[in-house]
């Protein structure tokens, strides 16, 4: 029986996650179970709802992609027909109506493809397929939402009676229309309706004169409105005869209703059906935007994520821009504690948070974002002490807090346990805070549960290094910059690195020494050890990377050598078939020149024929019979040959020429300007005399004026004698 508490879904941001997962239903009904979801107690139940959420995102990435599920809530609609005599109006019949037809369409489409679908099937298969709701609601209500008028036989003769009626009304009123239009009774608009009914706009001096009753009159009092008299009597029969229409309406909605009635548990089910297909839905969504998968079980109590992500924090980087870190982390029997140390800022809570909430999603039917070869396994229970739990309510610090929790901890913990514990042991003295922390977690390790703590308390990773099924763990800092690297590494405790930290925010080295004499000789030398330590890890973890790196360089390389090296080899067996052919054609070119000049010599056309005859058969018994199409490919491959050689030699004769071309020039020494020398600007005209010259510019005198010039813009025109 599975039972995680609810501070523990407090505590990893659970109900933050469903908020998010919330944000992708399609229905009300489907946000609000979105939002109820809690770990599942039964694990058969669990095992299902994964396998629920990762066909439905299979169905993203094939081509059979699962039907639209939206829907409109009838929860009124079936409070409504667990009350005798009432009847449903129209929009909550089309409601039902269109439920009907998009459960039909996904109950169709899950059984046609049952085999990529298998379990979202087999969770179908007690739901019913009919189409007897829709055909008898169809039979009554048009597709404008009208009740059509042979839904019963009293409603057609009513309503073929009421439109006779309006055309007497109609008919008589445009009598009236004419008669009192004739006597200059009436108004320029002549009519005008009042409450749904034509009316004459009289005029009101002439208002006596109009039989009829008075409906109302104008703002001004200029017209009065009266509907005429020969009207009056057909009005009173339609307003009987639609009194009578309504009444038949009712009646067939009732009946309608009655013979839904029957179906209410049916549909029922098609509503929850729909909700949770929605749930379902809403997860596989969810999943994809983080690259979620269904990791395996393992059949031992054995958890290994490998490149495990936050959810939160995922998301929030990848709004941003920003990278997130993946962590590896793995328990087991043989390692089933794990104590992860090191300064702060450097991870330690978000890997302990990644685990809880990637748990618990686990556990709630939804898939997390590790790597496809990571291992996962199901806890009884989840117990979490993560953050500062001071209570101002309850009148209780921080460390009384927290040894309620120890309590609790103690009571529930078993070798189905997953406890994650954030900064054990702080809140008291550290001497005598971390002696019970060491107690509590040695009771821990004797009932074989499994767990993650974060700590600074030297004696616990002593602890963690002494006891065989516990481990050390740190996350590795940069040693030069102390920035953090979100890396962490099992095997190894890691320092605090207190001093270094201090030191890197400006306090005094001296202050920092005095400390330093403060403490036991041998805790620091212990700590700097450890601080060691993790600095060569640190150095390794970087060479191992640029080794890495390297590595790929070089196959990169080697990748495209061997390209190369695969196209060279390809022309030249191209250039060599054509060399081949080449030779093949200054052979008969010879052979047919030997035989024109035997033929130049003796005249024996015979002679002439026969050796020519020969020679195409000698030819012809070395090709092979080619069909049509084989001559095309072989013509069209020696063109190309013919094409790419000729490019080629084209663009070496091209670089001889431009080689030719090319001349040298000599660059002649620019001649040295002195005072007296006649210059004038480069491209100018004016010639002047250099007066002066000082930090590379020369006072030039035009005569009528005189200007600093740089001498880089002068040109030499006589040079003093």
């Amino acid at each position: 029986m599975i039972n995680i508490h609810e501070k523990t879904l407090k505590d990893l941001e659970f109900f933050t996650v469903l908020n998010q997962v919330s944000e992708h239903t399609l229905t009300a009904l489907g946000k609000e179970a979105v939002l109820a979801t809690l770990p599942f107690k039964e694990e058969q139940r669990l095992l299902l709802e994964l396998d629920f959420t990762n066909e439905y995102l299979s169905s993203f990435d094939n081509d059979n992609r699962i039907p639209n599920h939206g829907f409109d809530s009838i929860s009124k609609e079936l409070k409504l027909l667990k009350i005798e005599n009432t009847y449903l109006e129209v929009h909550s019949l089309q409601k039902i109506v269109s439920m009907s037809i998009t459960v039909n369409s996904i109950l169709i489409f899950l059984k046609k493809f049952e085999t990529y679908y298998p379990k979202l099937y087999q969770n179908s298969q007690d739901i019913e397929v009919t189409k007897v709701i829709i055909e008898q609601v169809d039979a009554v209500i048009d597709r404008f939402g009208d009740i059509k008028d042979d839904a019963s036989p009293v409603l057609l003769i009513l309503r073929r009676t009421i439109n006779q009626l309006k055309g007497k009304i109609n008919s008589s009123f445009t009598s009236a229309l004419n008669t009192y239009h004739n006597l200059e009774y009436l108004d320029d608009i002549r009519e005008s309706v009042v409450d749904n009914k034509r009316v004459l706009a009289v005029k009101a001096m002439y208002r006596r004169k109009v039989k009829g009753a008075i409906m109302g009159g104008s703002k001004t009092g200029s017209i009065v409105y009266i509907e005429p008299e020969t009207t009056l009597q057909h009005t009173r029969e339609l307003n009987n005869l639609e009194y009578e229409e309504k009444e038949e309406v009712i009646k067939i909605l009732k009946s309608l209703t009655d013979y839904i009635r029957l179906f209410s548990p049916l549909l029922k089910d098609y509503q929850e059906f729909l909700t949770e297909l929605d749930v379902i839905s809403a997860k596989a969504k969810y999943a994809q935007s983080m690259n979620a998968i269904l990791p395996e079980f393992s059949e031992e109590r054995r958890m290994y994520l490998r490149d495990a992500y936050h959810p939160l924090l995922f998301l929030n980087n990848k709004e941003k821009g920003e990278t997130t870190y993946p962590q590896t982390i793995g328990l087991e029997k043989d390692s089933r504690i794990i104590v992860i140390s090191g300064p702060n800022a450097g991870g330690k809570s978000i890997t302990l948070k990644t685990v809880g909430l990637l748990q618990v999603m686990l556990q709630s039917g939804m898939l997390i974002p590790v790597h496809e070869r990571s291992k996962v396994c199901l806890f009884d229970r989840v117990l979490s002490d993560i953050g500062d739990n001071q209570s101002i309510e309850n009148h209780l610090s921080t460390y009384s807090y927290r040894l309620k929790q120890m309590n609790y901890f103690l009571r529930k913990c078993n070798n189905k346990t997953l406890f994650l514990i954030d900064e054990f042991g702080t809140g008291s003295d550290p001497e005598l805070g971390g002696a019970l922390a060491e107690t509590f977690l040695e009771v821990f390790y004797e009932r074989e549960a499994f767990g993650i703590i974060t700590t600074h308390y030297s004696n616990l990773k002593l602890l963690a290094n002494e006891l065989p099924y516990m481990e050390n763990a740190n996350m590795l800092f940069n040693e030069r910059t102390l920035e953090p690297m979100y890396k962490l590494v099992v095997g190894q405790a890691g320092s605090s690195f207190t001093f270094e930290v201090a030191q890197k925010n400006g306090i005094p080295y001296s202050l920092i020494n005095k400390s330093k004499k403060k403490i036991e000789r041998g805790k620091v030398r212990f700590d700097a050890t450890i601080a060691k330590l993790q600095k060569e890890r640190s150095k390794l973890e970087r060479t191992e990377r640029s080794l890495k790196e390297n590595e790929k360089k070089k196959l990169s390389e080697a990748d495209k050598l061997e390209e190369v090296n695969a196209k060279v080899q390809k022309k030249l067996e191209s250039f060599q078939e054509l060399y081949d052919s080449n030779q093949r054609l200054i052979y008969l070119g010879q052979k047919v020149n030997d035989i024109s000049e035997k033929y130049f010599e003796n005249k024996k056309k015979r002679e002439l024929m026969a050796e020519l005859f020969k020679l195409v058969q000698i030819e012809n018994s070395k090709r092979k019979k080619l069909t049509a199409k084989q001559k095309r490919a072989e013509k069209h491959k020696e063109r190309q040959v013919k094409a790419e050689a000729e490019k080629k030699v084209e663009v070496i004769r091209k670089k001889k020429k431009a080689a030719k071309k090319k001349e040298v020039k000599v660059e002649k020494p620019k001649p040295i300007i002195r005072v007296g020398d006649r210059v004038r600007m480069q491209d100018g005209r004016a010639i002047g005399s250099v007066d002066s010259i000082e930090k590379g510019k020369a006072n030039v005198n035009y005569g009528m004026f005189t200007t600093n010039v740089s001498l880089d813009q002068l040109e030499l025109v006589e040079a003093k004698k």
